[in-house]
């Protein structure tokens, strides 16, 4: 818009210095042209619309005329509204910027992260979150709070404090083993059995026993040695799902009552209800134990238990937000000079990556 009044007042110049050059008989005739043209278009258009650089032009040219003189002159708007555009430029020009009334309107960041807690703690009220944000150094009103979750159409906190079952399960997951066995066929056809226990919550998975001859007694003992191995970190589950197998006796499960752990058994071939544990036997057979021969039970040990390492220590999970189950993540790659190493496991059946600079 200013370079629109700075090319229209720089054509008036202009105008006004071609006039300099012509008679004022040439001037007075062409007036009398204008005047008839401007008569013939105020009879034809009522309220002819102006932009505010025409405005401008016409407040600026006006001044330059005695007040009698324009009074008598007719122009496409009353003098009381070229006088008025005038004043309008002069405030505009000495005023200064004001805030609009009002609020000012909160920060796009601030709204998202109002409406994220709001989601993740379906307790917490407005007044909660809006201690949170206090907290962060959020400068904002309660009563702000409460309109963003009002226009984004969540109740309040008693109305949707009632807890997912995603949560739900979550949350119960850290206190869950799983503990199941899988049988791997070797060369000279003959049978082991591998009993393994997987966490819930982190996907950790311990590495029991292997045998091929998986009695009881055998059993309640690798469950002995399982609980020496976690230490006081045994402590933290409450549950042991196992399936109804006649190797699991009740000396197996009195080991796990001895330190305050409830057996859950699942229903008769139901493998979903052990899903988590079903899960980890297919991927071990798929990725490793399917893609080589087994000569014996010494051989398997050795491959389960690197196979167990790589899985706990770096395969990623979904579950985990592709993590591995002993913590830590991958960092995206940095910089130009980053390279990325691999690992061969297995004789090269797995292999493994990592970033170093």
């Amino acid at each position: 818009m200013s370079l629109r009044l700075a090319y229209l007042a720089v054509l008036r110049v202009l105008g006004w210095l071609a006039l300099l050059a012509r008679s004022d008989r040439a001037k007075d005739t062409e007036i009398l042209i204008l005047r008839n043209q401007v008569e013939v278009l105020q009879r034809q258009v009522k309220s002819p619309r102006l932009s505010w650089a025409d405005r401008a032009v016409l407040s600026a040219l006006a001044r330059r005329l005695p007040g009698s003189r324009l009074r008598q002159l007719r122009l496409v708007v009353s003098p009381r509204t070229l006088l008025r555009w005038h004043a309008d430029l002069v405030r505009r020009h000495w005023s200064f910027l004001q805030r609009a009334p009002g609020r000012s309107r909160t920060a796009a960041t601030v709204r998202t992260l109002v409406l994220e807690m709001a989601r993740d703690n379906p307790g917490w009220g407005y007044r909660r979150i809006h201690g949170e944000l206090a907290g962060r150094r959020h400068k904002l009103a309660p009563s702000t709070v409460w309109q963003i979750l009002k226009d984004a159409g969540i109740d309040p906190a008693p109305r949707r404090s009632g807890q997912a079952w995603r949560t739900f399960l979550e949350a119960q997951a850290t206190t869950i083993l799983a503990a199941d066995f899988f049988h791997v066929g070797t060369v000279l056809l003959r049978r082991l059995y591998v009993l393994f226990v997987i966490e819930h919550g982190t996907r950790r998975v311990h590495l029991a026993g292997i045998t091929a001859h998986p009695a009881g007694e055998w059993v309640s003992q690798q469950a002995r040695n399982l609980l020496m191995d976690l230490g006081d970190h045994a402590e933290a589950f409450r549950f042991l799902i196992r399936d109804r197998d006649a190797k699991f006796t009740a000396a197996f499960d009195a080991v796990f009552a001895a330190v305050s752990v409830r057996i859950i058994k699942t229903p008769v071939r139901a493998r979903r209800a052990n899903a988590i544990a079903e899960r980890w036997i297919a991927s071990a057979r798929r990725e490793c134990l399917d893609r080589m021969l087994i000569t014996g039970e010494r051989h398997l040990r050795l491959v389960l238990d690197e196979y167990v390492d790589h899985y706990n220590s770096h395969r990623p999970h979904r579950a985990l937000q592709q993590s591995p189950p002993a913590g830590g993540s991958h960092q995206p790659a940095q910089g130009p000079n980053v390279r990325v190493l691999r690992r061969h496991r297995l004789g090269g059946m797995i292999h493994e990556y990592s970033q170093v600079a």
